[in-house]
């Protein structure tokens, strides 16, 4: 026997070996079959195997259903009446999850019910009776109806490129990350592609009380894709991610997905502004429910369409919703959304909601390349009337950063209430290998260059390229150049610092400081906890307070007006900072800061015989200490500094700075006391508005003016938020004051009403910012000959006051949206019209990106 003959008798054998293990495996197949254009589920879909007529099944009134298979066939075809059918393949996996998307035949989109064209009343109408016992009896059937309640909760947020083409895919700069590319079964067409970016997945007990009202979690586990947060804040993505995918809780009166707030459609005022029809009724075993279909009065609104399923048990509870908006509302770069809910009885034969899933697609166009993402939140062990200790209900418990990394997959698989798709499983292992891949990090570090301004190199990093160059009239040509180290140099010590030259003053300036962390991690991180000690020589205009802008920033080198008036200010600082749980901050500093008048700015003070005495620099002692509350607090963080994540949440801050005189060369004494509260008001459909009330009060006499409040201005065609935008640099100064800003967005509520503007989804925001103080006698130069005199323009004429018994105000008209990034505003100001070289309106702009 030759050794051929045995080489094909063995491979026959492991052949036939194969075909048997393979006939006896049986593998369990669950999943969802939906609509792919409206993500709706498909009740009662054909579910067969193809090759095996016997083996088959059909999906339930959700969509869902439960196949086993025992063989080696890995295909199926799936079929429902007015779709295209569809063949799936299945892998060699014992248990999976699939969900297939079937398309509407000739058809560009799916519409699964329509409204009856008839004309439409709430008067006797059996659906708005209906819904209205849905809103009588909401209370008694949400969570905060009960009087204790616990439970499981389990939530999985995942992000990806969709709708990607095999042209997109095999460009050559994907060659080395082929293995990224998955089908992408909700594409447009049988070779499109998904490329996963982002999963997080966190696994809660929660705890509720009604009276007193509190509530706890305790995170047992969470998971993250996580980026090299050289480049990307981890936890901000994760903040900002379900920012934009919240919670989705139907009976609230609104819903906020995106940031922005749609109406429930069994909300107290629904009737008014959608439009109800019974559409169907079903039963569940011995259950009945109706069903009741819903769409929005004015497509263009922040409303939903979809369909509820409701109890008819007397409770009027909701036991399924589906929901989604129509295509013609104010929503940018939104491709699809469609929402989930389901709902089941409690211990008590109550209805919880059991599961929700949230999924967004975001894209430029109609068609082609999206990002999608799903958000899918499933409760289990669910239980109401156990009565728990005090302490149970008022705690948040995070988890220990160790014992998360510790989690393996057994323990996840564990915890998930259903296990992840093939697509999913894999997120993490790609993510992780991707940052290995060295064409990838230069990627990131080009685009951290664009987003963030620094260019990296090793332990430190050079920028921001903004502030290379710029230009103001006492420097002349600005040129700067500076860096920070990073996590490479220490993740506990960070320095900063750059230099910079002015060609017309011929003067070096520089910025050094080391920041220490004191709990052992970056002190850019939450909860932050740092020492930071920093020198400085630089240039600045008095009553010019940027946010997340630096002021040399070459696009501010344009400004309207005089703009002449500058200081030079050696500053020496020690600071403290540290951040608790309940996101409540304290600081505490310690400046030394010298002020050199340069321009036309100077310190005079007039002497009893009239003459004038010129002082040369203004030397101050000052220690401050500062409280800072935001209650549920969500933000991005940068490398320095924070970008807010606002909710309906309020802001609050007080801050105490104290002159010293005689202390280290500081000349006066003085308490200065300041408070600021912020507040976004959330108005439903008529948009919402940011609310900002701030005062100060110095205690002191004989305070020069360069050391009270120099209000707020800009001379920038920039709109600036927080900024007076009409008022001139160091118009105004008070030692006491009180100021209210509201910057009111209507997210399109009266242009949607117009026909040729809603095509063009722009919004309207209105703005009114009003300021009012004053100055005590011994600090007034009007009146006291101790302190110095007023601030004079170029021409000679006095171009600093105090307020003289009415208030500043400012108000402005706003047209946003523009292109999508653009907000261009009709400024005009009020008051003070008759002080001199002063607008009386102007126009302003601001890029801002939306949803």
């Amino acid at each position: 026997m030759n050794s051929s003959y045995i080489k094909l008798v063995l491979t026959l054998t492991a052949v036939i070996l194969s075909a048997l293990l393979g006939a006896a495996q049986t593998i369990t197949i669950k999943g969802k079959v939906k609509d792919g254009y409206s993500l709706e589920a498909i009740p009662y879909a054909s579910i067969n195997v193809v090759g095996l007529t016997s083996y088959g099944t059909s999906s339930n009134e959700r969509g869902e259903f439960t196949l086993q298979i025992t063989g080696p066939q890995r295909k199926l075809l799936v079929s429902s009446v007015g779709f295209d059918s569809r063949e799936v393949e299945l892998s060699n996996e014992k248990e999976q999850y699939e969900d297939i998307f079937l398309y509407a035949q000739n058809a560009i989109e799916a519409v699964s019910v329509k409204p009856p064209k008839v004309k439409y009343s709430n008067k006797n109408n059996p659906a708005v009776e209906l819904i209205r016992q849905v809103v009588a009896h909401r209370d008694e059937n949400r969570l905060t109806g009960q009087e204790y309640v616990e439970y499981n909760q389990y939530e999985k947020l995942v992000l990806g490129l969709s709708n990607l083409s095999e042209k997109f895919k095999n460009r050559k700069i994907f060659k080395n990350y082929q293995f990224l590319f998955l089908a992408d079964s909700l594409g447009t067409s049988d070779s499109s592609y998904i490329l996963p970016a982002f999963m997080e997945e966190k696994y809660t007990m929660n705890y509720f009380r009604k009276d007193p009202k509190t509530s706890s979690q305790q995170i047992i586990a969470q998971k993250q894709a996580d980026f090299d947060t050289r480049f990307v804040d981890n936890a901000g993505l994760s903040n900002y991610l379900e920012r934009l995918y919240d919670e989705v809780e139907i009976y609230d009166n609104n819903v906020t997905i995106l940031t922005n707030q749609f109406l429930s459609p069994i909300a107290n005022t629904a009737p008014t502004f959608y439009r109800f029809y019974i559409t169907d009724t079903i039963t569940n075993g011995t259950e009945k429910l109706v069903e009741l279909s819903f769409f929005p009065r004015n497509k263009n609104s922040f409303l939903f369409r979809g369909k509820l399923h409701v109890t008819m048990d007397g409770h009027y509870a909701v036991r399924y919703a589906t929901m989604t908006v129509s295509k013609e509302i104010n929503l940018n770069f939104v491709r699809g959304l469609n929402i989930e809910l389901f709902f089941d009885k409690d211990n008590k034969e109550k209805y919880f909601l059991t599961k929700s899933s949230l999924d967004i697609e975001f894209s430029l166009t109609d068609k082609g390349k999206g990002i999608r993402g799903s958000r899918v939140v499933m409760i289990e062990n669910y239980t109401s009337g156990i009565v728990r200790e005090d302490s149970v209900y008022r705690t948040v418990k995070n988890p220990d950063p160790k014992f998360v990394s510790d989690q393996t997959p057994a323990d996840w698989d564990a915890l998930r209430p259903e296990p992840l798709s093939a697509s999913e499983a894999i997120v993490y292992s790609n993510i992780e290998g991707l940052q290995t891949i060295s064409s990838f990090n230069r990627f990131m570090d080009i685009a951290s260059l664009v987003l963030s301004g620094y260019k990296q190199f090793g332990p430190v990093e050079v920028g921001p390229v903004n502030t290379f160059y710029s230009y103001n009239p006492v420097e002349g040509l600005r040129l700067r150049l500076g860096g920070r180290t990073t996590e490479k140099f220490s993740e506990r010590l960070y320095l900063e610092g750059f230099g910079a030259y002015g060609t017309k003053d011929q003067k070096w300036k520089y910025y050094a400081s080391g920041t220490y962390s004191l709990n052992k991690r970056s002190p850019y991180k939450f909860p932050q906890h740092y020492i930071r000690a920093s020198a400085s020589y630089d240039t600045k205009i008095p009553g010019q307070n940027l946010e997340f802008i630096q002021e040399d920033n070459v696009l501010l080198s344009f400004k309207r007006g005089e703009n002449l008036s500058y200081l030079y200010n050696y500053n020496y600082r020690l600071d403290y900072k540290a951040e608790f749980e309940g996101n409540f901050a304290i600081t505490s500093g310690l400046n030394i800061w010298k002020q050199l008048p340069a321009g036309v700015l100077s310190y005079d003070q007039i002497q009893p015989d009239g003459s004038i005495r010129s002082i040369s620099e203004l030397n101050t002692t000052e220690f401050s200490v500062g409280l800072r509350w935001a209650p549920n607090e969500q933000f991005y963080q940068g490398k320095t500094y924070r970008t807010p994540i606002f909710n309906e949440y309020p802001i609050f801050t007080l801050n105490y700075t104290a002159g010293l005189k005689g202390v280290l060369n500081g000349e006066y004494n003085y308490h200065n006391f300041m408070a600021t509260a912020f507040k976004r008001v959330y108005l439903s459909q008529f948009g919402y508005a940011d609310v900002n009330i701030d005062g100060t009060y110095i205690l002191g006499d004989n305070i020069p003016y360069p050391l009270l409040t120099i209000h707020r201005a800009n001379q920038t065609y920039a709109y600036q938020l927080s900024s007076y935008n009409l008022m001139n640099f160091m118009e105004f100064v008070s030692d006491k004051h009180v100021a209210l800003q509201v910057q009111y967005y209507m997210n399109g509520f009266l242009f949607n009403r117009v026909p040729l503007l809603k095509r063009l989804k722009l919004r309207e925001v209105f703005s009114f910012k009003g300021i009012y103080g004053g100055l005590r006698d011994s600090n007034n130069p009007d009146i006291s000959d101790q302190v110095y005199a007023w601030q004079r323009n170029s021409d000679g004429d006095i171009s600093s006051f105090t307020f003289a018994g009415s208030p500043y105000m400012e108000a402005s008209f706003g047209v946003a949206n523009i292109f999508k990034i653009l907000r261009i505003d009709a400024v005009k100001r009020l008051t003070y019209l008759d002080q001199p070289n002063v607008p009386t309106w102007g126009i302003r702009a601001r890029f801002k990106f939306d949803f």
